[in-house]
């Protein structure tokens, strides 16, 4: 990782020490365009929904496990990727 990538990521840090999760796990699809954000490991989702804006929110027992969201690189703000 070079500093340029890893000034990206120390960048994220405040905005994940807000996120209201002791722990997130993510993964991306990049052939699918699509972020997989994880609030519990392992989650067992019995419901979800999907937004208007393309984001799935999953739930299991009433409770927020994760998101998913759809068309991600087209979210990218900053580093000249778009809005």
């Amino acid at each position: 990782m070079g500093a340029v990538e890893l000034k990206r990521v120390l960048d994220l840090v405040p905005e994940l020490l807000e996120v209201p999760y002791p722990r997130i796990w993510t993964s991306y699809d990049k052939e699918a365009d699509v972020l997989y954000i994880n609030f519990k490991k392992p989650s067992h989702a019995d419901d979800s929904e999907l937004t208007d804006d393309d984001i799935i929110i999953r739930y299991e027992k009433g409770e927020i496990v994760g998101i998913t969201i759809l068309n991600a690189s087209r979210r990218r703000i900053g580093y000249g990727h778009g809005v």
